[in-house]
């Protein structure tokens, strides 16, 4: 979580020098928000893996409790299935 807060450091430093104003400045922020946003992205994942953002799937949880959500497996009749094996030769 540092490591995706420390370079919005740095685009803060790069506007209040004014080097935001060059193409390097430019090109700097836009490297540093790459960056921020990687390392949020691979916290985030981190955090939803542990349970730890459990509070946002609550909608996932109460549909997978339900017996209907568990039976709606598709049937599939008996002549379809045997006829869909391929016969094997007797010789």
């Amino acid at each position: 979580m540092v490591l995706g807060i420390a370079p919005l450091f740095g685009i803060a430093w790069t506007i209040m020098t004014g080097t935001i104003k060059t193409q390097d400045g430019l090109f700097m922020s836009l490297i540093l928000l790459t960056l921020s946003g990687i390392f949020m992205l691979n916290a985030f994942w981190e955090l939803r893996d542990r349970g730890a953002l459990a509070f946002l799937c609550r909608k996932k949880a109460a549909t997978a409790s339900t017996p209907a959500a568990a039976s709606a497996t598709p049937k599939v009749p008996s002549g379809a299935a045997s006829a869909a094996k391929p016969k094997e030769n007797e010789g």
